[in-house]
């Protein structure tokens, strides 16, 4: 009989990166997927493509979480309703140095400890995080020095230190990511990245603006639903 794959565990959100992520875990490792609903404005929508990823890529193990801090924190476009999502500019490729306001102060750090509770409990000794430095909104917590460091915390603040984040789309260009995602059978149609709404993709935020940039650089048709015509 053939060995078992190892545990991993991959945060997956729904998106586009996050997909792939997890096409990857599955290609390598007994995936579990972790989905953290923390009160942005389409989380309904999100946890409908979670779902809907595990049950094609076949991830049998999903741990569903809510967190309330970040409503209650605020200072968000995503889970501030008072906050505008705002418009990208389509023509304006570079990401600019201001971090924009659809940034979730220390989001990632919050989902990762979730990640690494459950690895610990699981045996698995990868997490998969589908962070994007290049072509990306310029979140602080999706650098290379930030997972760097947060792999330092882990080794010193559990039981045996053998837990590691790992982020192999992190220097990735989009369309690399989605050409890697072909190659993988990754189920973009599933996928949600738009910020502000849940029916059809508004086609104009930052994320909906990045991923469409994508999909034209790779030659690709996005294939989910935008509110204006693509």
């Amino acid at each position: 009989m053939p060995a078992s794959k190892p545990r991993a565990v991959v945060l997956l959100s729904g998106g586009m990166d996050s997909c792939v992520c997890a096409a990857l875990a599955v290609r390598d490792h007994a995936a579990a997927a972790l989905h953290v609903s923390y009160g942005q404005r389409t989380e309904n929508r999100e946890r409908q493509s979670f779902l809907a990823i595990c049950e094609r890529l076949k991830i049998k193990d999903k741990l569903l979480l809510r967190s309330e801090a970040f409503r209650a924190i605020g200072g968000s476009a995503l889970t501030d309703e008072k906050i505008a999502v705002p418009v990208s500019d389509p023509s304006n490729h570079s990401s600019g140095h201001e971090i924009p306001v659809t940034y979730v102060p220390f989001r990632n750090a919050h989902f990762l400890a979730a990640a690494v509770s459950w690895a610990e409990v699981l045996g698995a000794k990868k997490i998969y995080i589908g962070a994007v430095e290049q072509d990306s909104s310029g979140y602080p917590d999706c650098r290379p020095e930030y997972y760097e460091a947060f792999n330092r915390v882990i080794k010193l603040g559990t039981k045996e230190g053998h837990i590691k984040v790992v982020t192999p789309l992190i220097a990735m260009r989009k369309a690399e990511i989605i050409r890697l995602g072909l190659e993988l059978g990754a189920p973009f149609d599933l996928t949600w990245s738009c910020y502000s709404q849940q029916d059809c993709a508004c086609g104009v935020c930052d994320s909906c603006v990045l991923r469409l940039r994508a999909f034209a650089a790779a030659g690709m048709k996005d294939p989910i639903p935008y509110t204006t015509k693509q």
